[in-house]
């Protein structure tokens, strides 16, 4: 049970484990930019329609790197686990995005 990734739910427990302490709120926060040249490319594949994959790739990125930042905090709080994690992104100038990943760290055992 030492690899907290494998421990991340947005539950709130995980079947067949018991909270055996609670440490609280955790997140990783990232803001994010477009640049020039990508908004110029995501703006061509608006014409054609369908997935903006540049668009797609930016925010795969944010999310990615807010969960690390999560984790890690967790990590340093010494839980094992994170419950009840969520994301939230919000625009804080135009094209410039703030993602949030949070949720609860805790230490999960088994129940006997």
């Amino acid at each position: 049970m030492n690899d907290i990734h494998s421990w991340v739910t947005t539950a709130n427990d995980f079947n067949g484990f018991k909270v055996v302490r609670y440490f609280g709120v955790v997140r990783g926060i990232t803001v994010r930019s477009r640049s020039v040249v990508g908004t110029f490319a995501a703006g061509l594949q608006t014409i054609v329609g369908g997935n903006i994959t540049i668009f797609t790739e930016l925010a795969e990125k944010a999310r990615e790197e807010a969960y690390e930042l999560m984790l890690s905090h967790a990590a340093q709080k010494g839980a094992n686990a994170v419950i009840a994690m969520r994301y939230d992104a919000n625009e804080m100038a135009p094209g410039v995005t703030e993602v949030i990943a949070y949720g609860t760290a805790v230490v999960i055992a088994p129940v006997e």
